[in-house]
């Protein structure tokens, strides 16, 4: 390597080191009273690169200051909620705030996916227990009715293995609007904010101001939009950051495959300044030229 690349490897590398010593940004998650840190650790992928990798990558993220931990019962066949049991055993699980998720939709079925993620974790309760991945209003009405997941969500609350509840999902803001609309004890909810949502099936212009006007924590989720903003060279990783903390939101959740990953996502959020109106209006400009829409969200319904 020339001198001049090991110099500007050198400089990058004792920045994030500088950064790694800095303190973790801490928030209180809307009404549920939880102290969290800015930055949760996604779960997905977790299980994506081995058991050992991933205990590394959540050992590293508490050394960082990390203390929210994401995952769902259905992440890598529940290899996810297994990996966080045996990285966050003993003492260290009541230092952290461990976030689960179920998707079924009947009440019977989303407590035995809860006592599942249980007993996957090592522990007898959740911090938060979300209603994963709403897509439809089919879902919406199962979830509602009489029998359905909302009545096993109250329930677990009721009985301390939730100690807070919300839900997520990324396909359409008008089935979040209903959900909120409907059941004032969700405390939480989680979707997508990252700088092309503004530009197509927005959740930053039509749901997020209900969600702070009831007062609810909000999780962002999707900042990179499961890798295709990076990958079609839309914007850069801390740009992604940047622009969702920017946003009113309370925490972003952040998928890593690597401690490297791991440390540059947090360096982002411990050095956290908020953009400008005139900054974040360039950058908006910048990505409605495309490409936006479902090429990129693929998540999102057809319009």
């Amino acid at each position: 390597m020339h001198r001049r690349g090991f110099l500007q490897l050198s400089t990058a590398a004792a920045g994030l080191a500088a950064r790694a010593d800095a303190p973790m940004p801490m928030v209180t998650l809307g009404k549920s009273g939880l102290r969290a840190s800015r930055f949760c650790l996604g779960g997905y992928h977790m299980g994506k690169n081995g058991e050992e990798n991933g205990i590394r990558i959540i050992r590293r993220a508490v050394e960082l200051g990390v203390n929210f931990f994401d995952s769902a019962w259905l992440y890598n066949n529940g290899a996810s909620d297994e990996i966080y049991g045996k990285a966050l055993s003993g003492d260290q699980r009541h230092k952290v705030l461990l976030m689960g998720k179920a998707e079924k939709r009947t009440g019977a079925e989303a407590m035995r996916q809860l006592e599942d993620t249980l007993r996957r974790m090592r522990t007898d309760y959740l911090d938060l227990w979300q209603c994963h991945q709403v897509t439809t209003m089919q879902e919406v009405d199962r979830i509602l009715a009489p029998g359905g997941s909302l009545e096993a969500f109250v329930r677990a609350k009721q009985q301390g293995k939730a100690r807070h509840i919300g839900f997520t999902g990324h396909r359409d803001p008008a089935i979040h609007q209903r959900l909120l609309n409907a059941f004032d004890g969700w405390e939480t909810v989680q979707h997508p904010v990252n700088l092309i949502d503004p530009h197509h099936q927005s959740f930053i212009r039509s749901v997020l101001p209900n969600i702070r006007r009831k007062g609810l924590g909000l999780i962002a989720m999707k900042t990179n939009a499961f890798g295709n903003i990076l990958k079609n060279r839309i914007a850069t990783i801390p740009e992604c950051l940047r622009f969702a903390l920017s946003q009113d939101v309370d925490v972003v959740v952040s998928g890593v495959e690597t401690v490297e990953q791991l440390d540059a996502n947090v360096a982002v959020v411990k050095s956290f300044r908020p953009m400008t109106e005139k900054e974040m209006a360039a950058l908006l400009e910048r990505t409605k030229k495309g490409p936006i829409g479902e090429s990129i969200e693929q998540y999102k319904r057809n319009a």
